[in-house]
């Protein structure tokens, strides 16, 4: 069994068992569905007992007026109602469906839901502003003209309490400032908790295929607790196992390429959260919808006293420049799945080869470049051991003809050439195994990339994240996986012979529907094992000849 086999095995083992769970598992009865929705209530009346102040249950929105915003980057809509910030497009990034169209991440139109909320709940005040108040504002456009724009949004007198919420946007940031103004001017102190919430349905992202899926869903962090995310599905049965308390972190919303967060400890500032105990995080879904929220306590505000708290939002693009500098662990929202320790070193050596080239194509290349002169020794013994195969491949021939139907004679005859030529069959697939975490650490460095995003390369490769539009590295790729069966040993069996000339054709139609820049990789890969392969066959060939000669 050679390399080759080896790895076709596995990766169509690995689609077949996809492609079952995709189009073929068993979908959730009616009756099943049921069932979740009424678990996944039943947790969010329990999680509503635990604390004083949690009016997050209620996901119905409603419309008030609309304030328009706009930067250099983006445009948001913020509603009256609430405050809620229920629109922004990335005016920097394209949609995946139309790329004359800028994306739009959080949006509460076409049946779509995924906005960000905040709200002030007290015991002894509950006319505080919550999702549901709707707030007066000064104007109902905004145009960022210098370096950063407040919008202010004032909420009707509660009790003689005074509560303003301010929006703050930075000329070429995608961090957005939401901070409370609270002034008591009531009789009796006041103990407010805020929450900050993400509501988002469970719709798969825009663009995402089928052949590249990544995870969508909400995730917490913590110093103590680190990087957990936790499902739709999962919310939807009311599980999920993350922190529900910290003194730090931030509770985000991820998906392929964007998230949005809200950030209680920045790293340009100090934590919102007085202790441990302060700071309370909550993911649920309920009525279809997921909330992924932060409750903060705040400080106790004596009559006649003043309060300011500043929760920064980021929602935008996952460039790990970027994230990095916003919050502890903010990087692990770049999420390389379980592969993180492999894809993570290989997506900084990426980047360190883009700031070299300044051309991410370019630095895929020299990438895979790097990545192959590493594995050359693994890769070199593993295709001397084919060589060697191969070049036993007509004594192979000649012993099924000797032996016939003696299946039992054969292998024994099998096994002793092997012991006497001194050849494993399977040195050629060990050190291709080793290889194997890298080489999909790698695939998942290169797929969750944002930075790929509408990055060119040469010629028509415009945006490194879409298929190449005219099909030509697939096709590349196809062959490049068709000629390298000609290098391996032949199978004893003709029909299986056929067979493996015909799949790795077949396995690459896939790579038609890939991003183009997973796609350069895996042919700049194949030329070069293909070179190195063929060189090894013919220095073998060359040792045979020149020891029959002698």
């Amino acid at each position: 069994m050679d390399s080759k086999r080896l790895i076709i095995f596995i990766v169509l083992s690995l689609g077949i068992l996809l492609g079952w769970q995709e189009f073929f598992a068993p979908k959730p009865t009616p009756q099943q569905v049921a069932a979740q929705k009424q678990a996944a209530t039943q947790q969010q009346a329990a999680g509503g007992a635990s604390h004083n102040a949690q009016p997050v249950d209620s996901n119905k929105l409603t419309s008030g007026q609309r304030i328009t915003v706009n930067t250099d980057v983006l445009k948001a809509e913020i509603d009256t109602v609430g405050g809620d910030l229920r629109q922004l497009t990335l005016l920097k990034h394209d949609s995946a469906v139309d790329s004359k169209k800028p994306l739009e991440l959080l949006t509460d139109r076409n049946g779509r839901v995924y906005v960000a909320q905040t709200g002030l709940v007290a015991a002894s005040n509950p006319a505080l502003p919550t999702h549901k108040t709707v707030f007066t504002a000064e104007k109902t456009s905004y145009e960022l003209s210098g370096d950063k724009l407040e919008v202010k949004l004032t909420a009707p007198e509660a009790n003689g309490v005074k509560v303003s919420k301010i929006y703050t946007f930075t000329k070429g940031s995608y961090k957005i400032g939401v901070r409370y103004d609270i002034a008591n001017g009531g009789a009796a102190p006041l103990a407010a908790t805020a929450y900050y919430r993400l509501l988002r349905d469970s719709q798969t992202p825009e663009g995402e295929g089928r052949l590249a899926h990544t995870f969508t869903g909400p995730a917490v962090y913590t110093s103590e607790n680190k990087f957990q995310k936790v499902s739709f599905d999962d919310l939807a049965k009311g599980k999920g196992d993350y922190a529900k308390t910290g003194s730090d972190g931030w509770v985000a919303m991820i998906q392929h390429y964007f998230m949005s967060a809200w950030i209680l400890k920045p790293l340009d500032g100090a934590s919102v959260c007085k202790d441990d105990k302060s700071c309370r995080f909550e993911l649920k879904q309920s009525n279809g919808l997921n909330s992924a929220a932060a409750l903060v306590d705040y400080a106790t505000i004596a009559p006649g006293q003043s309060l300011s708290v500043s929760v920064p939002l980021f929602a935008g693009p996952e460039e790990y420049d970027v994230i990095s500098k916003l919050a502890d662990g903010m990087e692990y929202a770049k999420d390389f799945g379980i592969f993180h320790i492999f894809a993570s070193p290989l997506f900084w050596l990426l980047t360190k080869l883009h700031l070299l080239v300044q051309n991410w194509g370019w630095a895929i290349v020299l990438l895979t470049l790097t990545v192959k002169a590493i594995f050359y020794p693994l890769t070199a013994a593993s295709y001397r051991s084919m060589a060697k195969m191969k070049a036993l491949a007509p004594r192979l021939e000649r012993m099924k003809e000797q032996y016939g139907d003696d299946r039992m004679k054969f292998q024994q005859a099998v096994m002793e050439m092997y012991k006497s030529e001194k050849v494993n069959p399977l040195g050629g697939c060990l050190p291709m195994l080793i290889q194997i975490p890298v080489f999909i650490g790698l695939y998942w460095a290169l797929l969750a990339s944002v930075e790929l995003r509408q990055a060119p390369w040469i010629l028509w490769y415009t945006d490194l994240a879409r298929p190449d539009p005219y099909y030509v590295l697939p096709v590349i790729m196809a062959a490049t996986m068709f000629l390298q069966t000609f290098l391996n040993p032949p199978p004893a069996d003709p029909m299986q012979a056929k067979m493996m000339k015909i799949m790795p054709v077949a396995f690459s139609v896939m790579f038609f529907f890939f991003p183009s820049g997973l796609v350069l990789y895996y042919v700049v890969n194949n030329i070069l094992s293909m070179a190195q392969q063929w060189q090894i066959n013919k220095s073998i060939e060359k040792k045979n000849k020149a020891a029959l000669q002698s």
